[in-house]
């Protein structure tokens, strides 16, 4: 199974460890997905995670942001989309998690961001909150 994860479930996760995004996390470091991340997602990350009022909440240095996202990179499967999607209109920037899932062939988006939450359905890939996420591949792995 695989899933593109969103750069506020990346952000929520760091930010506070205990909730249903770092749940999300632990089923990564559990194995029981495969990320699948773009280079454009990966910078995204990074440049969430450094933004001064995220960087408050979460209180990691930029070394550490550096190490977990290269512990998420060698995790994922990597890949450059060939195709630029147009389906998002009032949230252009989020078409790139589209066009990785399409390109790397994942089930799943997992998200909180209305634009995307309200598609549902893309091309066969569910996008899913993080919460409904967890109840999904706990279900798949009984």
């Amino acid at each position: 199974m695989k899933a593109v994860i969103d750069t506020n479930v990346v952000v929520s996760w760091l930010i506070s460890p205990a909730g249903t995004p770092a749940r999300t996390f632990n089923l990564l470091y559990e194995r029981a997905f495969q990320p699948v991340v773009s280079r454009e997602i990966l910078a995204e990350y990074r440049r969430a995670l450094l933004y001064e009022r995220v960087a408050r909440r979460h209180r990691f240095t930029p070394n550490e942001i550096d190490h977990r996202l290269e512990e998420l990179r060698e995790l994922a499967v990597i890949v450059e989309p060939q195709t630029r999607l147009h389906v998002i209109p009032d949230d252009p920037d989020d078409n790139k998690f589209l066009e990785c899932a399409v390109e790397g062939e994942a089930d799943y988006i997992v998200s909180g961001d209305r634009h995307l939450l309200k598609l549902g359905r893309y091309q066969g890939i569910e996008i899913l909150p993080p919460a409904v996420f967890v109840m999904a591949v706990a279900g798949r792995r009984m």
